[in-house]
């Protein structure tokens, strides 16, 4: 991972125009460029739009439809506040910015397989003025970072965005970065940059980004998705099996009603004149019954309680290990449950990395039990 720290803007590179305040846009104008927009993007337009700052007039302000506003910016959301202080004062020309909690960021980014890019905003740095007119607000590296990442940002100094200044252990300011889901919950940094840099710099370690982590990264997610997939299949192997069980279960209990004569019609039946087929008859159910005590000694039946108070039933061999159980869990794709460890509660005994190997039939489990999954502290 490089990084670039406090590049010097080319000396050639002049300001944009500054958007004039009075300069409006027609409704046909608008309705036309909203309709080209993707549904994920006229959402967050949606979401945004009811908060945007209302137009100036020729008339001064008043002072207290300015305290109105204000008293509002505080109220919103820090991610709609970032959006809204961001297009008030650089113009709408800028990357999609997702109105959203970063999580939520990434999961879109995840189902569209993209990469996401962070950016943090210091008004205290004196270069992130110049970085965001010439650099981020850059028709380039506008239409780049919307054709090809989800965007994502948030003030350097409140909630979010000073989480991640601390867990990034930014130094300098203007801050960006490349980043995707992990599988554990977390975030992985693909790259950053520290410091301003101009627009073609930017441009030219996003590409780069792109072609070195991009097949990595579309690896890793067909790798997950045939995981995901094999333990779905697992899952439906095991519930086929259970239900199995049950049938096997009802039929062995039914014919034993039969042999006692408490099912309609036993009592009634004649016996047949001829004796040996008289003994061929009596002898079919003790064979059924025995095979049908093998089979089912063979399987062990688990009740898992999952943290949210969800009951799951499952069946397995009893030749099995507990890493079946676990392989289970995790094929219920359960949100949020990050790492955990089952246990039994009475006795209260844990089942965790040192007892994987371990049978069902020697962890004890055998013919039934009952688990409780137990998520592990900062697991989320």
């Amino acid at each position: 991972m490089s990084n670039h720290r406090n590049k010097p803007f080319p000396s050639e590179l002049e300001m944009p125009p500054t958007p004039k305040k009075n300069q409006g846009i027609s409704c046909s104008d608008f309705i036309n460029t909203l309709v080209k927009l993707p549904r994920r993007k006229i959402q967050g337009i949606l979401r945004a739009i009811c908060y945007r700052h209302p137009r100036t007039n020729k008339n001064p302000p008043n002072p207290q439809v300015q305290l109105e506003n204000q008293e509002k910016l505080e109220s919103m959301a820090s991610e709609m506040q970032f959006f809204y202080a961001f297009e008030r004062q650089y113009g709408t020309t800028h990357p999609f910015f997702y109105a959203c909690r970063l999580n939520e960021a990434l999961k879109i980014a995840k189902n569209e397989s993209k990469f996401v890019f962070l950016y943090l905003h210091s008004n205290e740095n004196p270069l992130t003025d110049l970085f965001c007119k010439r650099t981020l607000c850059a028709e380039l590296v506008v239409q780049f970072l919307d054709a090809n990442f989800v965007s994502w940002g948030a003030f350097a100094n409140k909630d979010e965005g000073a989480d991640l200044v601390a867990s990034l252990q930014v130094s300098s300011f203007p801050f960006c970065a490349v980043i995707a889901p992990a599988s554990d919950g977390n975030i992985l940094v693909l790259q950053q940059v520290e410091g301003p840099v101009s627009a073609e710099a930017l441009m030219e370690i996003l590409h780069r980004t792109l072609d070195e982590q991009g097949s990595a990264f579309n690896a890793m997610r067909s790798q997950e998705e045939r995981t995901r997939i094999e333990n779905q299949q697992l899952r439906r192997e095991q519930d086929a099996a259970y239900l199995e069980s049950l049938r096997k279960d009802k039929e062995k209990e039914q014919q034993q009603k039969r042999a006692s004569g408490k099912l309609p019609g036993a009592a009634g039946k004649k016996p047949s004149p001829v004796g040996h087929r008289v003994k061929e008859t009596t002898k079919k159910p003790e064979t059924n019954r025995t095979n049908g005590s093998e089979k089912s000694n063979l399987i062990t039946k688990i009740m898992i309680r999952l943290p949210n108070g969800e009951r799951v039933r499952c069946s397995f061999p009893t030749t099995n290990t507990i890493r079946s159980i676990y392989n289970y869990i995790d094929s219920l794709n359960i949100p949020g449950m990050g790492s955990y460890q089952i246990l039994t509660n009475f006795p209260k005994r844990l089942y965790g990395y040192e007892q994987l190997g371990m049978t069902l039939r020697d962890a004890g489990f055998h013919p039934s039990a009952t688990l409780f999954v137990e998520q592990l502290p900062n697991s989320t």
